[in-house]
Order: structure tokens, then sequence, then C-alpha cells
């Protein structure tokens, strides 16, 4: 079983990405093949990078940067659920990202993708996708992108997805590990 860390992206009260990552980590644990966790930035809140040191020499000072290393460090795979603020994904993310290298290398990742309007966070999907490339970490094309998030949401603030969103989170999974199968042997290779 892999492990399978579900990163939200926004922090700001009212926020609908605890709500969707919710829907998408029961959707893994169904898919099957995942042990699930779902971490939310509101809730581990990083603050602004303040290591002294380059991550690249995982030299780390802080207790909140040892134990977020130690938790995407465990990871086999991540989906990243993602809001599209200003044509691009939200600062705690990518503050999250920078706070350390060698821990996302190897690994793939899927995006959920969400925005209030139609364009269901694509533009936040092409800068994320930019940064994971530094990072070594693979990109998945298979990904679910939810426009105008709110007309799945119901009136007790339950995400609920139609067929189409379902099925592409489904071919997400099925990526997600397979890609996970192939990169672990290239991590190990290192």
């Amino acid at each position: 079983m892999y492990k399978l860390k579900i990163i939200t992206s926004t922090v700001r009260p009212g926020r609908k990405g605890p709500v969707i990552a919710q829907w998408v980590g029961e959707a893994a644990k169904n898919h099957g093949g995942f042990d699930v966790e779902v971490l939310d930035l509101g809730e581990i809140n990083l603050p602004l990078m303040n290591e002294a040191v380059h991550p690249i020499m995982k030299q780390y000072e802080h207790e909140h940067t040892k134990q977020w290393s130690a938790r995407i460090d465990e990871a086999d795979a991540f989906i990243f659920v993602t809001a599209e603020y200003d044509y691009s994904y939200p600062a705690p993310l990518k503050n999250a990202l920078e706070y350390l290298v060698h821990e996302w290398a190897y690994k793939p990742s899927g995006i959920v993708s969400y925005s209030i309007g139609p364009f269901a966070g694509v533009r936040a999907v092409t800068q994320l996708k930019t940064d994971l490339i530094s990072l070594k970490n693979v990109g998945l094309l298979e990904a679910v992108n939810i426009p105008s998030y709110n007309q799945f949401i119901n009136e007790e603030g339950v995400f609920v997805p139609n067929e189409l969103l379902i099925n592409s989170a489904n071919v997400m999974f099925t990526q997600l590990q397979r890609w996970a199968k192939g990169l672990k042997a290239i991590k190990q290779d290192k």
C-alpha cells in the first residue's frame, strides 16, 4: 500500500479546500492501494520560510520544519488540492513546497484544482507543475479540475461531485499508483 498525502493549499477563513480534500481522501481510500493522510496547511500553519540554511542541505533548525520534512519524506505520492488565486496557486502552498527539496523528489503528484468561476483552476495547475519539476517531482497529466466549485457543495457543506469528477479522480488514482511504483524504484536507485 502506498502512502498518499493530500495537501490543501488555502488557509484563509471560509476556504473550501478542506471540504474538497475530504472528498478526495475518501475517494482515494475507496479506490484502494493507498494509506491516506490529509495535510491541511491551514492547520499545520507553517510560518513564512524561516530556515537559515538552504533546504537542499537538509540541515533543519526549527521543529516545524523537521516535522514537515518527516511527513513529506514518508510519502510515496501526493495530491495537491489547490484553489486558483490571481492566475496561480496560493502562497501557502508555494511556501510549503519551498521548505523542502529532497523530500519531494522522485514521487508522483496528482492535482485537484478548483475555482469560483468556469476555469476550474487550470492556470494554478500550470504554475504548480512548473514548480514541481524543479523539485524532481512528477506532476501527472491526469487531474481533477472543478469549475464553479460552489455548485458541488450542498447545504450541509459537503462536497458532492458529479460523475465526470468521480471518473477523473479514479483515473488519477490509478495513474498515481502506477507512477508511485515506478518512481519508488528510481528513488531507491539514487
